[in-house]
């Protein structure tokens, strides 16, 4: 059974002084996306806050990613910071940037999106303005009062915050893709930052595909510690991936056990994805695992122990010999 908790943040005292002044400012959100992976879900989330919504693009692609972004409905106006500097999203170069626009524009809500980049950033920003962040919301109630998930999903907390600038991330998943309109919104040169960072990006190990992208894929193929090696799982899972049109992922336990990269782990401590279509083979189901792949919209199981959690989510359940069972389902998804 889910519990439901509710906390209300404290602000500090310095904060406390200013709540009278902000009290009556008007509500405005400056939503942050990763100009190189754009995730414009997060604007859904902000739309459900009353004011006007403003999108802030960072780094060489920042100009191109803009356009899109402008057509986003509900969108008001979208700013541009088209400089290198920005490209790996060091917080150290991020933080400052969003501080002095969120001053310039009195923006009263900071979203962006619960990922690498946001997770990365915002608690940096969040110490620049003394302001208590909250994290990785999957729904929000009114302008003060968010929800998110905690305890590997086991418990619902319900949070209320009094800042006078609330900064939140987003669970892009819980939250649909928004509607594009024909005439877009201006694009202007965001305020720049007087604080020139002292980190220096060096560089970056990148693991390629030609799949989907495991975070924003449609259709996942995820395999667990039931395919026994690292063979098994090239020659089983990938061919299903490819018949299907679908992203690779795997459980913590076949990631740990080196059948896959860390990049390709779905749950609590990796990515947390809400496909279209969820494929778990020789996956047990344990709670971190359910945590990162239970809002998928169809859930299929493929695992011989007919006593596996992951039947207890699942919309469809195989009980089968999975290296009998999968090469089968990929020959005929092929065909």
């Amino acid at each position: 059974m889910t519990a439901l908790l509710r906390i209300a943040y404290r602000p500090s005292a310095r904060l406390l002084s200013h709540l009278a002044a902000q009290s009556s400012r008007s509500l405005a959100s400056l939503v942050v996306i990763e100009a190189g992976a754009p995730s414009y879900n997060v604007i859904s989330a902000a739309k459900k806050v009353s004011g006007p919504i403003t999108v802030l693009l960072a780094g060489s692609s920042a100009t191109e990613t803009a356009a899109s972004a402008a057509k986003v409905a509900d969108v008001v106006k979208v700013i541009t910071a088209p400089s290198a500097e920005y490209d790996h999203g060091l917080p150290e170069s991020f933080a400052p940037l969003i501080e002095a626009n969120i001053k310039a524009g009195s923006y009263t809500h900071v979203f962006a999106p619960a990922s690498a980049f946001g997770k990365n950033i915002l608690p940096r920003v969040a110490a620049l303005i003394d302001s208590q962040p909250i994290s990785d919301i999957t729904d929000v109630k009114s302008e003060d009062t968010f929800v998110r998930p905690i305890y590997a999903g086991n418990v619902i907390l319900t949070v209320k915050s009094t800042d006078p600038i609330k900064l939140i991330t987003v669970r892009s998943s819980a939250f649909p893709e928004p509607a594009t309109v024909d005439s877009a919104a201006p694009i202007e040169t965001a305020v720049a930052s007087d604080v020139k960072s002292t980190t220096t990006f060096v560089s970056e190990e990148l693991t390629k595909s030609e799949r989907p992208d495991l975070g924003s894929a449609r259709k996942v193929v995820s395999g667990g510690r039931g395919l026994k090696d690292k063979e098994n799982f090239d020659k089983i899972m990938f061919p299903l991936a490819d018949a299907l049109g679908a992203a690779v992922g795997a459980s913590r336990a076949a990631v740990d056990s080196g059948f896959a990269d860390n990049s390709l782990q779905v749950g609590q401590t990796g990515k947390v994805v809400a496909p279209d279509l969820y494929v778990a083979v020789g996956i047990s189901g344990a709670i971190q695992h359910l945590a990162g792949m239970k809002d998928s919209k169809t859930i299929v199981a493929i695992n011989k122990d007919p006593d596996a959690p992951i039947f207890e989510v699942a919309d469809v359940g195989l009980v089968a010999d999975l290296f009998e069972a999968v090469p089968e389902l990929t020959e005929k998804v092929s065909k």
